[in-house]
């Protein structure tokens, strides 16, 4: 209103000291015709240059709508400079309406008393003057009816431009995590718009492609969401172009033509695109943390990026478009479509972790951010907030170890799987998974820098980066060697159970044992197979002999596991799952670090138990799979359904049913070198079935 007024108070000036009304408020302002169609539009009018020698203000000719309800002049005038004005220069106007009639022009005055005093004027030529005057503190009525302070400005080529973000526009920094949007936004209203958008073709030119884009958009977020969805889904970035020194200005002809630019092309497109649809929309350059970008880089020079503002519901929001469409593979140097929903007005207070505008105002935030702190603050990549993480500690993208261990922690909203790299391998960490999130602790191999990155994984199968840190150590703790088997996640979290296993008996992912064993229990869902493997770093062990450290037992619903390490040190212990009416390979689901510092520790392997051993099977000696030669050995198992049980070696010998439900007996090692335990499920068979196997001490 201000900038109104003191434009009313110069043009009243001006009426007073010209004599002509009409031209020179012509000569002073062109306020363009205002169509009403919902909301008003501007339509460009054709200026007459003005005549060699004449003096005054040309004539402002407008073409005509039917339709339209227009103005071609609005000039707002104070009732107390009016008066001032008359006094100074009474003998040249007495006031406006007379000055207007000299001129011959056809004029219809209304006044009402104590009310705005409204003058519309219109010559032979059908050119509008309409004059308001008012009292200094009332609005003015034709600004209040057509709404023209929200309207654009137009420039001195009668071009239209959007204002300029205020402080409305700004939200508050940090994120409240109240929502990824900077506008509340219900995603699943767009599904029919764009499946539409999505599957529009350019026929021919931008105006078509508009005009086909909006048969399903009737307002201004629809419009831009149109727009957004076709460029994200059929413009592919041009690598080639984007690696020029001189970058080339992209015309959008030649993108529909080709359907590839760079990101000066993506946003001259949009922004293109929006004016046509009757959407104010700027294109904004600054820095950007994209491809090829480096963790702790500094930026200066050139601009590297552009992206889009656009006004909508009486606020500025963001878009990126370029982002939004696809990836650039960093190995491959390939660009791949893969929509990003993240980059669709963003929340700024997200956008400002990879882009730094020109103009600080196009941050939309309070307070503003400095290229320093945009350099230096962490940068949460936009699968970051895809896969719901709330807030990740430290917040720098730069840690260092404290003792040789390093830890991160991320908070997210759903469980989530996570995954870690040092240097590019899954070593060197252990990463729990947390309900509302993950905790990884890293011990680096060596001194010096590091790259650290993390990935999420969320409704596919695939993880994607979501964290790089840069990991500076000045020391390695070589007592913490970690398995190079050992997997992530370690310890039973939200995702064992939803495997089946529940209740652990361990529900920390470290055991440490003094003797070298340890026993693990956990109930198991019906249906379910459990199976476990043993893993340190001595060398290539087999399968089947890392399993024959544990020894698997069922007993009232839950599973037990015993383990007999081999000897001091670092083992990781495998847990796999697989549906038993379901084909197919065991899913790892979690491990456990065990933990021996004895190193007296010495235990041999289990005996070998055969695939019909059953679930509910249970075995209390011998338990070494190693038995010594000549000797007398007693065994002692439950077994369940079964009509006989025989132990050979050399000889055979049959074990009795106890009344506890124990099968009992001895045999002679002499003269063997391994020793059997054999089943008959059936008294009517003769077919004996192994179960164990023993292995017996060379003399």
């Amino acid at each position: 209103m201000a900038c109104l007024a003191e434009s009313a108070k110069r043009g009243a000036l001006q009426l007073q000291r010209r004599g002509s009304a009409l031209s020179r408020a012509l000569a002073l302002s062109r306020v363009g015709q205002l169509r009403a169609r919902g909301h008003l539009q501007r339509k460009q009018p054709s200026v007459r240059p003005r005549r060699p020698g004449r003096k005054g203000g040309g004539i402002m000719e407008l073409k005509k709508d039917i339709n339209a309800v227009s103005i071609d002049m609005l000039l707002i005038v104070h009732s107390e400079k009016r008066r001032a004005a008359q006094g100074t220069h009474s003998d040249q106007q007495a006031d406006p309406s007379a000055l207007l009639q000299r001129r011959g022009e056809n004029l219809v005055e209304k006044q009402h008393p104590q009310q705005p005093q409204v003058i519309t004027s219109y010559n032979s030529q059908g050119t509008q003057l309409t004059v308001e005057v008012h009292p200094r503190d009332a609005m003015p009525q034709l600004l209040k009816k057509f709404s023209l302070a929200k309207r654009l400005q137009g420039d001195k080529n009668g071009n239209t431009r959007p204002r300029q973000p205020g402080g409305k526009d700004a939200h508050a920094y940090p994120w409240d995590r109240s929502s990824l949007k900077s506008m509340s936004l219900d995603l699943r209203q767009f599904e029919k718009l764009d499946l539409h958008a999505s599957q529009v073709t350019a026929k021919s030119g931008l105006d078509e492609l508009v005009s086909d884009l909006l048969q399903e958009a009737h307002t201004d977020l629809e419009r831009v969401r149109a727009i957004w969805i076709w460029i994200c889904h059929h413009i592919e970035y041009d690598i080639a172009a984007a690696q020029e020194k001189d970058r080339q200005a992209f015309k959008p002809t030649d993108i529909l033509r080709t359907q590839k630019t760079n990101c000066d092309g993506y946003a001259g497109l949009f922004e293109r695109m929006c004016r046509i649809a009757g959407v104010q929309c700027m294109t904004v350059p600054g820095y950007s943390k994209g491809f090829g970008y480096q963790t702790g880089q500094s930026f200066s020079g050139e601009f590297d990026h552009a992206w889009n503002a656009v006004y909508l519901e009486g606020r500025w929001h963001l878009v990126d478009s370029t982002w939004g469409s696809g990836l650039v593979d960093t190995t491959t140097s390939k660009f791949t479509f893969l929509y990003n929903e993240f980059y669709f007005l963003t929340h700024p207070a997200l956008f400002i972790e990879d882009h730094f505008p020109d103009n600080k105002n196009w941050q939309l935030l309070k307070p503003p951010q400095s290229l320093r702190q945009f350099e230096n603050n962490m940068y949460h990549k936009s699968e970051f907030y895809n896969k719901g993480m709330l807030s990740a500690h430290p917040e720098t993208s730069m840690i260092r170890t404290v003792n040789g261990k390093a830890t991160v922690t991320i908070e997210s909203c759903a469980p989530t799987l996570f995954m870690f790299m040092l240097n590019g391998k899954q070593e060197h960490g252990l990463l729990s998974l947390r309900k509302n999130g993950m905790k990884l602790e890293v011990y680096p191999p060596t001194m010096g820098t590091h790259k650290l990155q993390i990935f999420a994984k969320g409704n596919s199968d695939i993880y994607s980066s979501v964290l790089e840190y840069t990991l500076k150590c000045n020391y390695v703790d070589m007592g913490v060697r970690l398995p190079a088997e050992l997997h992530q996640p370690v310890g039973p979290s939200w995702f064992s159970e939803q495997m089946g296993i529940m209740k652990p008996s361990h529900p920390d992912p470290i055991i440490h044992t003094s003797d070298g064993r340890c026993s693990i229990s956990f109930s198991v869902e019906e249906g379910i197979n459990v199976l476990a493997s043993l893993h340190g770093d001595d060398g290539p062990i087999t399968e089947e002999t890392q399993r024959r450290y544990i020894f698997q037992l069922h007993w009232e619903k839950r599973t037990e596991l015993k383990v007999q390490l081999p000897h001091a040190g670092k083992f990781a212990l495998k847990i796999f799952v697989k549906k038993r009416q379901e084909p197919g390979n065991y899913i790892f689901v979690f491990n456990y670090l065990l933990c021996c510092a004895n190193t007296k520790v010495n235990w041999p392997m289990f005996p070998e138990s055969f695939g019909n051993w059953g679930q509910d099977n249970e075995l209390l000696e011998p338990l070494s799979g190693v038995l010594p030669a000549n000797r007398n050995i007693p065994f002692k198992l439950k077994l369940h359904g079964i009509a006989k049980v025989l132990v050979k070696g050399q000889d055979t010998w049959p074990l009795t049913l106890n009344h506890e439900g124990y099968w009992e007996g001895s045999c002679s090692t002499a003269g063997c070198q391994e020793v059997y335990v054999m089943v008959l499920e059936n008294a009517n068979h003769n077919f004996y079935s192994y179960i164990l196997k023993y292995k017996v001490n060379a003399q």
